[in-house]
């Protein structure tokens, strides 16, 4: 063991510095097995002090430090690079886990916030919130492993958008551990705090360039009116955005608009063992849950009268008919699996809704005439223009196939990153959604805040 594992195992403790190929293989892997890097160790801090004494440990040494959380993410961004796109001579990097930061504070109830860590998950962190009568508005597929520092990180998304906002919308403090190992800590949750720079702001979509989140303060909501759900067959884009301003009543709030192709239908069918839910097939299908006491009555029946629609209003139909949307993801990467290349091509894009279902049909033209693409498909937030886009058939490796999705993107003045960020998948096409004055922009904070580049390297800029 080399001096620095030595002296971070003194800081964490032997049995939370893995240095087993076998015991890393998670951590060094990415949820979509595409992306895998190299590392010296796994840390696992279990404090902020213990996560500082690690950064302080790790500047003094020059090593760098790759930041995970639920390492749920789709571009590579919570595991480091390959040692063969290191410089030479440059030493592996650290890779420091948070999912031992499992603070959980009571919910202050007079604020309606919560301070909670950073390694805490979604799923626990809305059963905490349940509990005391509060709901938390960022909800995901991958609630049960993604979590709240991952989450924030990122600026993540989700199916509740629609209703609450991205993650950012939620912070109202942070606690964070700087590349020098110095702590800040704003947790005071303050709505109205106007002394200096919103470094909760600036943290959260940093994806761990600028330090390691250990805690956040998080605004809650009070529960909803029980609700419907709604799944409705269209033939387009347009005809689901119609239906969303028209087949709600207006007092109503939507909590979700999400919407499936029929490739993904089928392939959530197979993976979850579900029969098709409608009368007819349909290119696309609607998922609408509104706040509506639970009754179905806050859907237009006249707007819906000529729809291939069922309506779910129980508890169980309800979680039946969210099956077909939250294991899309899932159900892709199954089949990638039988498939030549292996690994699902994992692309999460935002396009104006003006656009969305013009970008939608041209991804599927030009997939269609890519020589090696098996499957494609796509599912998504109708609400908020964010889709995510499902290839499978081409290697893992071939980007060629991500550019020419990513080429669409920008013809339609899209985002390349809706909700997962740029990790180290998109650094090349940054520059497609950003202007160069905010590239450099964002470059002169990170080199203000992480002089020595220890921090993510690699992730967001190239």
């Amino acid at each position: 063991m080399n001096h620095l594992l030595v002296e971070l195992t003194k800081i964490v403790g032997a049995q939370h510095v893995l240095t087993d190929p076998e015991l890393m293989a998670p951590y060094v892997t990415d949820w979509t097995r595409r992306w895998r890097g190299d590392a010296q160790a796994v840390i696992r801090p279990g404090s902020t002090a213990e996560v500082s004494a690690v950064v302080r440990t790790c500047r003094d040494a020059g090593v760098s430090i790759t930041v995970q959380g639920g390492n749920t993410g789709l571009v590579g961004g919570s595991v480091p690079a390959t040692h063969s796109d290191d410089v030479a001579g440059v030493p592996l990097p650290v890779l420091v886990s948070t999912r031992r930061l499992t603070r959980l504070d009571e919910v202050d109830q007079l604020a309606g916030q919560v301070t909670v860590g950073a390694g805490v998950t979604l799923g626990d962190l809305h059963k905490h919130a349940g509990a005391a009568g509060w709901e938390y508005g960022v909800d995901l597929a991958a609630r049960d492993s993604a979590t709240v520092g991952g989450t924030v990180s990122t600026n993540a998304g989700g199916i509740r958008v629609i209703a609450y906002g991205m993650t950012r919308a939620q912070v109202r403090g942070i606690e964070a551990v700087l590349p020098d190992g110095e702590v800040i800590e704003h947790l005071g949750g303050l709505v109205k705090d106007n002394t200096g720079y919103d470094l909760a702001g600036l943290f959260t979509g940093s994806e761990g360039t600028l330090g390691i989140i250990t805690a956040v303060r998080l605004s809650l909501v009070r529960p909803t009116a029980a609700t419907s759900v709604a799944l409705i067959g269209v033939s387009s884009f347009g005809q689901a955005l119609h239906l969303l301003h028209t087949a709600i009543e207006s007092e109503v709030s939507v909590l979700a608009a999400e919407i499936t192709d029929r490739t993904g239908m089928r392939l959530a069918m197979e993976v979850a063992t579900l029969a098709w839910p409608l009368t007819g097939d349909h290119q696309f299908v609607l998922l609408l849950e509104v706040a509506d006491g639970g009754t179905g009555g806050g859907f237009i029946a006249d707007a819906l009268a000529d729809c291939d629609v069922v309506i779910g209003i129980d508890a169980l139909t309800k979680k039946r008919l969210w099956e077909y949307r939250e294991r899309q993801s899932e159900a892709f990467s199954v089949h990638a699996a039988k498939t030549a290349g292996g690994i699902a091509h994992k692309l999460d894009i935002s396009i104006p809704l003006q656009h969305l279902g013009e970008c939608a049909d041209e991804l599927r033209d030009r997939m269609s005439r890519y020589p090696q693409v098996d499957t494609f498909g796509v599912f998504g937030h109708l609400g908020d223009g964010n889709l995510h886009v499902e290839i499978t058939g081409p290697d893992a490796d071939d980007e060629s196939v991500d550019f020419e999705v990513l080429s669409v993107v920008a013809k339609y003045q899209g985002s390349v990153s809706a909700e997962h960020g740029i990790g180290r998948a998109k650094t090349k096409w940054l520059d497609t959604s950003r202007s160069t004055s905010e590239i450099l922009a964002m470059r002169a904070i990170k080199q203000a805040w992480d002089q020595n580049n220890l921090m993510n390297p690699g992730v967001i800029f190239t």
